[in-house]
């Protein structure tokens, strides 16, 4: 695909307010700034995004940092000044959308809730990200993925005994459900000329993805018995992890019939295979055949090296896959054919890691994206942006504002 102005991009033109920090809503900004808006990200004066300071770091900045909040510029604000609602005031009039993550409360405390916004900016897209949504007996509680995970029912599925997850799910679903919800209502917007109150829970998102984890549960409120389950969590032996020869792990996913069939005659274990298999098989535990593929599959696992494993199944475009670190994902022949990996020069960090946006080919994003802010580099030449003059950017200075 061509490279595309950023005059083009879908979100050119739309001016992005950035109240929030952590994982969701600046994965949701950064999304947003790479499908062509502005984003201004708001940063609490001195101190900044909390996730400044996660480990590890390049030379001084965070990589986690630097890795969702690219493309945006750094406003900080101490919203306990005097003159902070002047100014919050003159930055909603003059955005086009706004996400916050503040807690219930905290946002009507300084006057940039939704309704305050609203008053101000009719038009705007006012999107509140928070653990478990802006009502309900959770909304309190700070929301931290492991915790809204906890309250989904989806840390262990099946009934399998709960473990630690290896992913922020709840994190990053609410970013993705942010991020459509923020153009859907700008698509509304264009046609009908109304702004949005959008209140987006970590945990309506997370629970948006239960079809599979909550089924049985589902089936059982609904008045069935819900079994047999549907079992994707290492019951099935044909959808599993196993042990290699040199102690790594490869990844079986042998769910359909023609890819059982085709694993059993390279591994020289023909017979194991049925003619055909009742469509409801593919993700059960297979029954009474159960210990018997999965002796055949750990067997043969252990009786070869990983990657020998992986480029014989490669051979026969069997799904069976090496279990990859991730310095071994980082550097794998695969994200280097997708492009998916960029190293960027920095001008205090030496060379930085992008993980770039999967659009990129589309035509849909922009070509490279500016690292991240350094905390309030960017006050003046943003709010001169806005409208602001010298002598009120310097009041605002001088009084602590920014």
């Amino acid at each position: 695909m061509s490279k595309i102005d950023d005059d083009k991009l879908p979100l050119t033109g739309i001016r992005v307010l950035d109240w929030t920090r952590m994982l969701p809503g600046p994965w949701c900004s950064q999304m947003l700034s790479d499908l062509g808006a502005e984003v201004i990200k708001v940063e609490h004066r001195g101190v900044g995004d909390p996730s400044r300071h996660n480990p590890p770091t390049y030379r001084k900045g965070s990589v986690y940092f630097h890795s969702v909040n690219g493309g945006k510029e750094s406003l900080t604000i101490d919203l306990n000044a005097p003159d902070a609602r002047t100014l919050t005031d003159r930055l909603i009039e003059g955005s086009d959308v706004m996400l916050e993550s503040f807690g219930v409360s905290v946002a009507a405390k300084h006057g940039i809730d939704a309704a305050s916004a609203l008053r101000i900016n009719p038009k705007l897209i006012y999107a509140s990200i928070s653990g478990y949504g802006q009502t309900g007996p959770l909304s309190s509680i700070p929301g931290h993925d492991l915790v809204v995970q906890a309250a989904t029912g989806l840390l262990s599925p099946g009934n399998h005994a709960p473990a630690m997850p290896g992913f922020q799910t709840a994190d990053y679903a609410a970013g993705m459900m942010a991020c459509i919800a923020v153009l859907a209502a700008l698509r509304r917007r264009d046609r009908h000329g109304l702004g949005a109150a959008l209140d987006i829970s970590m945990f309506d998102s997370m629970w948006q993805l239960g079809q599979m984890g909550l089924g049985s549960a589902m089936a059982r409120a609904a008045g069935a018995n819900g079994e047999p389950s549907l079992e994707a969590w290492g019951g099935n032996p044909r959808y599993a992890l196993y042990r290699t020869r040199d102690d790594k792990t490869v990844a079986v996913s042998l769910l359909e019939t023609r890819y059982w069939r085709k694993f059993c005659v390279a591994i020289g274990r023909p017979e194991l295979a049925a003619e055909r298999e009742d469509p409801s098989a593919r993700l059960s535990s297979h029954g009474e055949m159960t210990e018997q593929y999965r002796r055949a599959i750990a067997d043969y696992c252990a009786a070869h090296d990983r990657d020998d494993i992986a480029r014989a199944m490669a051979k026969e475009d069997i799904p069976v896959i090496p279990v990859l670190t991730p310095d071994e994902a980082i550097t794998s022949e695969h994200v280097k054919a997708r492009g998916l990996l960029r190293r960027v020069a920095h001008a205090d960090e030496g060379d930085i890691i992008e993980l770039r946006n999967p659009l990129h080919s589309s035509g849909l994003v922009r070509n490279e994206r500016k690292p991240a802010p350094v905390l309030g580099a960017d006050n003046a030449s943003v709010l001169q942006r806005m409208g602001f003059i010298g002598a009120e950017i310097a009041k605002f200075a001088k009084s602590g504002t920014i």
